[in-house]
């Protein structure tokens, strides 16, 4: 996987892609087989719900269910079970403030007709990096149907991403429900899923047809069998597992520690 200068070539298989997971993306999870086999069960009835057809391709699952709070990458197989990439603490829609929404259900495709943008690095006025450091990707998935929490609650419209965060104030609170209906995801993923344009499809057909993709990196080196899905499921666990422990008290692969 190393080129001659110490770079990361591009990945050429799933299994790849999995050893530079491993090595690169922090608040790591480790879901035993059975659950990793569960949770891709649950991409591939999401997918046929929407009636999509499981093509080879990578795809990420998001599970909202507060006693879980976590991001999966599955690699599609022709035929074969999904392959689980690696998985990640995250952090779905929290209730009891203004303008905040439970992150919606279903399968959400990254399109250039909702674009990428990065972030500025900027502060709001709590000093929060609301999209993470500078440069940071946002994956944007459109205005999107949510339900409010807050309020007289009921339906609302929302605009639906994924993003890092505040590194030094919010991430070390990944794990558990705390954003404003987004998907926030550690930076280390963040940068992986970029630098190696997991899904990236649509941009990466679009930018051989010669349209400007200002968005993808310079230095992109895109996987083969690129996706463009994000699924959203609840498994409405009662308990938290044990792979997926709270905030603060992870073990390997997960360092102490917007929108």
């Amino acid at each position: 996987m190393l080129c001659a200068g110490g770079a990361i070539a591009r990945p050429a298989a799933p299994s790849e892609l999995a050893d530079v997971f491993r090595a690169q993306v922090d608040h790591r999870l480790e879901p035993p087989p059975d659950e990793a086999r569960r949770y891709g069960e649950l991409a591939l009835g999401a997918l046929a719900q929407a009636g999509i057809a499981p093509v080879p391709q990578y795809v990420a699952l998001v599970d909202r269910s507060p006693n879980v709070q976590a991001i999966f990458i599955y690699w599609l197989g022709d035929g074969a079970a999904p392959l689980l990439v690696g998985a990640a603490a995250a952090s779905t829609g929290r209730g009891g403030e203004f303008d905040h929404f439970e992150t919606p259900l279903g399968v959400f495709e990254l399109t250039t007709d909702n674009p990428d943008f990065r972030a500025e690095g900027t502060r709001n006025e709590h000093g929060i990096r609301g999209y993470g450091a500078k440069g940071m990707r946002v994956f944007d998935l459109g205005w999107q149907q949510a339900r409010r929490l807050w309020g007289q609650g009921g339906i609302g419209t929302m605009r639906l991403q994924m993003h890092a965060t505040d590194p030094d104030l919010l991430e070390p609170r990944l794990g558990s429900v705390q954003s404003k209906g987004c998907i926030r995801i550690p930076a280390s993923l963040n940068r992986l899923l970029d630098r190696f344009g997991v899904l990236d499809a649509d941009y990466l057909a679009a930018a051989a047809q010669g349209s400007p993709m200002w968005v993808l990196p310079a230095d992109q080196t895109p996987v083969e069998g690129a996706g463009r899905y994000l699924i959203v499921v609840d498994s409405a666990r009662a308990e938290r597992p044990a792979w997926s422990p709270a905030p603060g008290s992870r073990g390997t692969g997960a360092p102490a520690g917007g929108r």
